[in-house]
């Protein structure tokens, strides 16, 4: 899942307009209230157009899928309390828990079938469109050369849904817990359009519902009455703040105002290892952040040899143990370490080099390409406006600049950065990816042609894809992971992308907290939390 390489600080040069104390809110007498820190606004609650994690992150305490998260990110059931697989791994049936949307309205398998088929209709243009490729005439149905009705999704009766895939996926329980195949109230999508997902419409299955939602202040949600675990939900209302102020979110922390705040400044891990140690919590992510070429657009990117040039001459080690010191591990890869279901072993082919064995290849390489110090690649990065962020980008422009490359950078506030992205209107993009369940395809077929707005670099490579396909095909776990791994190897061979670093999960948890458990998915259900007192 896309999400901005860090949404942090944006005043560090004026500390004292940062410091304004803002209150918390009052929590009604004899309820437990939860003040959420999510670093930035969301674009949509709506579960098939999200695409940021923070988005996720909202959206999945108002919605369940078929499967869930446990607080570790572990797998289980959610609105399934059980499920059959046939013989072949093709045909999935699942038993639908009772249950009722926000509103009282019937919950039933009905609700899967119409978010599934809404997903793939051309007309919703979904970014995440291609997870939902694994049922049977997905890709087909996206494409508007099957109707919808060929899809394989079925309710059998109301509480019973089948799924047919394409191909066996044993891997289907943890990409069930994805939005992209939560329920969708179809009685509320067909009143009111898109609209559905503003406050006094929305109609929520989970362990929340939506109250207000504010551009620029926050989301405020509260329990689901209706819920069918409501009774072990602990949690009775959430104010999630955009927070992309990361030093001004860590004072309001320090102050009790935030009980959470997803992230923080990571060069300044030591200060709050020192000034509030209990609420710093930190582990390695399935999460890898890195560096997109457009090339699509920008011709000199078509050039393999332009591509290796600028990513080998980045000085990882810096980057990850000079800069940002929090834990993050130089990247010569994509998928991340730690990844179930994988052989490792795939890097870039300059990963033995020393840093200036890189340099003076990437400058031999732009000069075979045609560019000298007469006649310079020009190239723009473009990033999300955070301070981490920036750093980063600075340091790859000095790397850059290093081999006679004339590099600018530009910021944009994060989601016009990822809508550019989308739209191709970039030349280099900034960007990591975070697992959306834990298996290396969930990396992989980011490059594969097929997906579309999320290749961002739009990389093709037929045999790629047909690695891709081949493990898609192949029963044995072993042998599965030798083609993912062969086709990883393929992709960086090709410098599809420049992978910088695997990324630390980063957040600030006041001790109150009860429930947040650290795990490397980095998923943290608030049905699971609660505050064992709201004094500061």
């Amino acid at each position: 899942m896309s999400k901005p390489l860090a949404v942090l600080l944006s005043c560090a040069l004026a500390l004292g307009a940062c410091q304004g104390k803002v209150q918390r809110p009052a929590c009604p007498t004899g309820k437990v209230c939860l003040e959420y820190g999510n670093e930035l606004d969301p674009a949509t609650l709506d579960p098939q157009k999200a695409n940021l994690t923070r988005e996720a992150a909202i959206i999945s305490d108002l919605m369940m899928g078929l499967t869930t998260e446990a607080p570790d990110s572990s797998i289980v059931p959610g609105m399934a309390e059980r499920w059959e697989t046939s013989p072949d791994g093709l045909t999935w049936t699942f038993h639908l828990r009772p249950a009722t949307w926000s509103d009282g309205h019937p919950f039933t398998a009905d609700d899967f079938v119409f978010a599934l088929r809404r997903i793939l209709a051309p007309e919703t243009a979904s970014i995440y469109a291609y997870l939902v490729y694994i049922l049977k005439n997905g890709q087909l149905v996206n494409e508007g050369k099957a109707g919808p009705d060929s899809l394989g999704v079925r309710a059998l009766d109301p509480q019973t849904l089948e799924l047919t895939l394409e191909h066996p996926a044993p891997y289907l329980p943890q990409l069930l817990a994805h939005q992209s195949f939560f329920p969708a109230p179809r009685h509320a999508v067909e009143k009111w359009g898109d609209d559905w997902v503003q406050p006094g419409r929305y109609v929520s299955n989970g362990a929340y519902q939506l109250v207000s939602w504010r551009l620029g202040d926050h989301v405020q949600v509260t329990k689901n009455p209706r819920f069918w675990d409501a009774a072990n939900v602990c949690v009775d209302r959430i104010n999630y703040y955009p927070t992309n102020d990361a030093v001004s979110a860590e004072r309001r922390i320090q102050r009790g105002e935030l009980d959470i705040n997803t992230t923080f400044q990571s060069n300044r891990i030591g200060r709050l290892r020192e000034t509030m140690p209990d609420a710093v919590r930190t582990h390695l992510s399935l999460a890898t952040a890195y560096l997109s070429f457009n090339t699509r657009d920008v011709a000199a990117f078509k050039d393999v040899r332009v591509r290796r040039a600028l990513s080998e001459s980045i000085d990882r080690d810096f980057i990850s143990e000079k800069l940002l010191r929090a834990g993050q591990v130089p990247a010569y890869a994509f998928v991340p370490p730690g990844t179930d279901n994988y052989a490792s072993g795939p890097k870039t082919k300059w990963a033995h080099l020393s840093f200036v064995q890189r340099q003076a290849e990437a400058r031999r390489l732009l000069a075979q390409a045609g560019y000298t110090p007469e006649r310079p690649l020009r190239i723009t990065i473009k990033s999300a406006n955070s301070n981490d962020t920036l750093l980063l980008m600075e340091a790859v422009q000095a790397d850059w600049r290093s081999i006679g490359v004339d590099v600018s950078l530009t910021q944009n506030e994060s989601q016009i950065a990822f809508a550019a992205y989308r739209e191709r209107d970039f030349q280099v993009g900034s960007m990591s990816w975070y697992a959306d369940f834990n298996d290396p395809v969930t990396f992989l077929q980011l490059m594969q042609s097929q997906t579309g707005g999320q290749n961002y670099g739009d990389y093709d490579n037929p045999a790629y894809d047909a690695l891709l396909a081949a493990a898609d095909r192949e029963p044995d776990a072993k042998a599965r992971a030798t083609l993912l791994s062969r086709a990883e190897q393929v992709m960086l061979d090709d410098e599809a992308i420049a992978p910088l670093f695997f990324v630390v999960n980063r957040a600030l948890v006041r001790p109150n907290v009860t429930g947040w458990v650290d795990n490397s998915e980095n998923f943290h259900r608030a049905r699971w939390l609660c505050v064992k007192s709201q004094a500061s």
